[in-house]
């Protein structure tokens, strides 16, 4: 079977829809303590930061800051994403419903791997029905935040098969480095140019991933076993 191993935030999810006012209110509690200066921040400024955990997101932006500050702000950031997908305003890139269901129809087998919260995943699970799509969620948090590419060999063995990785930054890609695997980089999500350097196939719109994964590997429905008595 050919399971396709794929990305969440920036790949499937418009994640800075949700993030962006998430961290200008986290950032506001940083200036109203007298840790960083007003500004505005732009989205496409904050682009960078998604896909990471929170944890390096933080010693990125503001290692300078106590950790105990850092992990105020992270809840601020995480509580006001979950309040805005709650209320809607989350939304998965046009098209995508539709296309995760033409995989799944053609025989594919989709696992999600994130490096999200698990409380995060699930309620985006329940947001978006992504059970009917897919037949596997892995979030990093509940290993302990390693790197995607570590958790991998824990996904294979519970879902063996011919793997096709698909995302957006280089965290994803690099599971495909480590294990000699295909993949599939998508230039719409938040990664640089250079992140998707070493992508099999790059594509430009969530609508062609479906003929990336054909030309690497078409979907092969399993045969029932007959049943013997």
């Amino acid at each position: 079977m050919v399971r396709v191993l794929l990305d969440y935030d920036g790949t499937l999810h418009d994640c800075l829809k949700i993030y962006a006012p998430a961290f200008q209110r986290a950032y506001q509690t940083l200036v109203d303590g007298g840790f960083r200066p007003p500004k505005d921040w732009r989205p496409q400024e904050l682009a960078g930061w998604l896909g990471m955990s929170p944890k390096d997101m933080w010693a990125e932006f503001a290692p300078d800051l106590p950790e105990k500050l850092r992990e105020q702000c992270s809840q601020i950031i995480f509580q006001e994403m979950l309040r805005r997908t709650a209320e809607g305003g989350a939304e998965l890139y046009p098209g995508v419903p539709a296309l995760l269901e033409r995989l799944k129809n053609e025989g594919y087998s989709l696992i999600l791997l994130s490096n999200c919260q698990r409380r995060y995943l699930e309620v985006h699970r329940r947001r978006f029905s992504l059970d009917r799509h897919f037949d596997g969620f892995y979030c990093t948090e509940d290993y302990g935040w390693p790197a995607k590419w570590e958790l991998f060999p824990a996904i294979r063995r519970e879902f063996p098969g011919e793997y096709i990785v698909v995302g957006d930054r280089s965290s994803d890609l690099e599971i495909a480095r480590r294990h000699h695997l295909p993949s599939v980089g998508c230039a719409y999500g938040y990664g640089g140019r250079e992140e998707m350097a070493g992508a099999s196939v790059r594509i430009q719109r969530p609508e062609e991933l479906e003929r990336a994964l054909r030309s690497i590997a078409p979907a092969r429905r399993e045969t029932p076993v007959p049943h013997r008595e």
